[in-house]
């Protein structure tokens, strides 16, 4: 299939914005692994507690509102220092990976091939365990994502292959 100037665009700007997205979402587990560290449980239940209340005092059974209120009264110490330095690495990396990739960096694409295949893996394990559709729609945007960035990959490699036996075959050149 050969694809058109139109169609490059549209992928370029396509994979662009998937990106910036990706490197988004980095920065919030970031921020989020920082908060971890620096909030403590009792504080966050708090906060939980502070942040429905309304809500919970016009509808008592408010399904996310419980939740959310019953997810922070269980947070452990340990657990939350696992929240804070998964989110601290994953973000990491993801910011990484994405601005390597976005400065064109040709050894940032298998790596950000390989980290996403990783965790949809681990997604597809946790959509199996309990369903979600957050998870469901996550999972289909870093599929999408894996598909875009070896495409561009190819791309870039192909262009990069191309300037190589353009610089071969130069008038003037001399073989060895």
């Amino acid at each position: 299939m050969r694809t058109t100037t139109a169609d490059r665009t549209l992928l370029d700007i396509t994979f662009r914005i998937s990106l910036v997205l990706k490197g988004l979402d980095g920065v919030l587990e970031l921020v989020g692994g920082f908060l971890l560290l620096v909030v403590s449980p009792a504080q966050m239940g708090a906060l939980a507690r502070l942040l429905t209340q309304h809500e919970l005092s016009e509808d008592p059974n408010d399904l996310v509102a419980t939740a959310l209120v019953h997810l922070a009264g269980t947070l452990t110490v340990s657990a939350t220092l696992f929240g804070a330095i998964y989110l601290l690495l994953h973000g990491l990396v993801k910011v990484v990976l994405v601005w390597a990739v976005l400065k064109d960096k040709l050894w940032a694409y298998p790596w950000m091939i390989a980290f996403l295949l990783v965790f949809i893996a681990y997604q597809g394990y946790e959509m199996v365990v309990a369903f979600s559709w957050g998870m469901a729609l996550l999972t289909a945007f870093d599929i999408f994502i894996v598909w875009l960035t070896a495409h561009e990959y190819r791309s870039h490699r192909a262009r990069q292959d191309g300037n190589h036996a353009d610089q071969g075959s130069t008038p003037g050149a001399t073989a060895g």
